[in-house]
This record gives structure tokens, sequence and C-alpha cells, in this order.
């Protein structure tokens, strides 16, 4: 068990990944996890849910606050960077608040790990930062090379630095799905951006499981890449739809579609690699790994060299209904 007796602070603790990766580290017996986000509601909730565990620590703080982060980092081997502004429309309203929390943020986690000589730190980012057309991307993507920039200038402290880089995570808190069976429940109808949209999309489970692999697979300087499937808006809407209705015994024929068009800084396909990326990337059954650019990186067992070309969701194949269905099956609100 890798986390055994090991003690391991996740950032932006309360949020849907960061309580799954909570509940499959607890299961390895490690030795604490404090838990650090600035949300007092939620962070009351989970404890309440939890119940009187020992091992849990909760601290209330902000990755802006870089005195407070040192404190959360004291005796921490392993860190879990999850605290972001992340929903599109809310960044591209907001742009300097993007910046504090993703840019300055994440420098912030980056000089207290090493402070506070962490062994390795994952940061969580998303496929919106590459080629990004909005200001989450862009934060995002900045904060990736701020990351891959500590590995390559920290001398000769020992402290890691790796990215996992995600898709949309199916159910989490602010994602598309819940969003639609709320305006089923309660609106009978559903606002769609444009049903030919293509996204990435993941399980919570999957998300979680690549996180930590990718902790314990880390060598410094990596991005982790899980191979997602690609979900057509169009086909999501129709088994949102059906599945809510089914549960909930609505009849399907009541429910309305309204078309309101693309929002500020969205995009109509997501990409999860550059072309560059992919000429230098390592393939494994489940993920990519896109060594650092600076860095010779030994392969990992069992990889071979990616095919070079690009990975966007205009170009992968989409998912029928019924592989949506079974995508859909346990993640379902």
């Amino acid at each position: 068990m890798y986390f055994k007796e090991k003690s391991i602070l996740i950032i932006g603790a309360t949020g849907t990944i960061g309580e799954s990766l909570l509940n499959e580290i607890l299961v390895q017996q490690p030795k604490m996890v404090r838990l650090f986000s600035r949300d007092e509601y939620k962070q009351i909730k989970l404890r309440e849910r939890l119940g009187n565990i020992e091992n849990i620590q909760f601290f209330i703080g902000d990755v802006r606050d870089n005195d407070r982060l040192l404190n959360a980092m004291v005796d921490i081997d392993y860190v879990f960077h999850l605290a972001a502004m992340k929903h599109v429309s809310t960044c591209e309203y907001n742009p300097y608040e993007a910046v504090l929390t993703n840019i300055n943020g994440t420098y912030n986690v980056i000089k207290s790990s090493l402070e506070k000589n962490v062994k390795k730190v994952i940061y969580i980012s998303t496929d919106k930062a590459i080629f990004p057309s909005n200001t989450y991307g862009a934060t995002k993507l900045t904060a990736e090379r701020l990351i891959t920039s500590a590995e390559y200038s920290k001398g000769n402290r020992s402290t890691t630095f790796a990215i996992v880089r995600l898709g949309n995570v199916i159910s989490s808190r602010g994602s598309v799905v819940p969003l639609f069976v709320r305006q089923i429940l309660n609106d009978r109808r559903i606002t769609v951006t444009n049903l030919m949209m293509t996204r990435f999309m993941i399980t919570l489970q999957q998300a979680t499981t690549l996180t930590m692999k990718a902790l314990k697979e880390s060598k410094g300087g990596e991005t982790f890449v899980l191979k997602m499937p690609v979900v057509r808006l169009k086909d999501l809407v129709t088994v949102v739809i059906e599945q809510t209705c089914e549960k909930y015994n609505i009849n399907a024929e009541d429910i309305k579609m309204e078309t309101i068009g693309i929002r500020p800084g969205e995009k109509m396909y997501e990409e999860l690699m550059t072309p560059e990326e992919l000429e230098v990337a390592m393939e494994l059954s489940d993920m990519f790994v896109i060594p650092a650019f600076f860095k010779q990186t030994k392969g990992y067992e069992h990889s071979f060299r990616a095919e070079y070309g690009s990975y966007s969701s205009k170009t992968q194949k989409p998912l029928t209904l019924m592989q949506i269905r079974e995508l859909l099956k346990n993640s379902f609100v």
C-alpha cells in the first residue's frame, strides 16, 4: 500500500475529486491526511459524513495565502493540488481572480512544498489548457508551466512535481450532467449550447485512479493524460433525459430543449495534447505520459512511442448511445 504510514495533503479537498481521493487513500492506512480548502461549510459537511477519524486534519485556508500553505505543508510527504477557479464563465468575467487562484496559488504551492521538503506534488490540470480560448484555460496552462519549471529550477532539492491533465469528470460539482438533471426535475427543460459540441469525459473513479497512479509513477516534470472517451453533447442529452425520466417516472416527451449558443470562451471541441506533445509522448495501455521538455525521462514499463498526430475531441470517434448509457450507469446523479 503506497500511502501506508505516509502524510498526505489534499489542497481543494472538499471538491468532488478531493473527496474521492480521500476515500481511496484512507483505505491504505495513511499516517495522516490533511484536508485544505477555503469552504468552511463543505468542510463541516465532510466532517459530519466521515465522523471522528483521528488521522484526518481539517485546515481552512486559501492557496493565495502562502503562510497558511506553509503551515499546511509541515511534515507532509505527498501533495495533491486540486484547488482552482474552474468554471469557464466565472473566469471570463473575473479574470484577475482566476489569475490569483490558478496562477499565484499554484506558485505558492510550489514555494511552500519546496521549503517544507515535500516528496511529491501532483497538480490537476484540464484539457482546456491546450490551445486555450478562455481565461480558465490560459491560467491552467500557465500553472502547468509553473509546475514543469519548478522541476527544472529546484536545484538539489528532492521534491518532484508532475501534472495530471483531465477532461470533464462526470457528475462532479458544477458539471453538465447534474445541471441537466436539475433542469429536468425543476423546469422540465434543458438548455444546451450547441448539440454538435464534443467533450472528453471520464468517471470520477477513473480520474481518481489516474491521479493516484501519476503520483506513484512520477519521476519529475511529466504530464499524465488518461485515454478518455469522447461524447457528443446531443447524445449525452439524449441519454440523460432518458435515464432521468425513467428514474423519476417523468414523461420524456414533456422535456423541452432550448439552444442558447456557445458562451464566452467556450470551444466546440477540446484537445488533450498538442501535436508537439504527441511527438515525444510515451503511450501506456490506459494513458499517455508527456516527459518534461528539459529532462531525459527513462521509459515506463510496457510503454511505447505514441503515434504522431492530434488528440482532439473533433477527430476521436464519439461514444454510441449504448456506450454513454454504460458510462453514466455508475455515475448517474
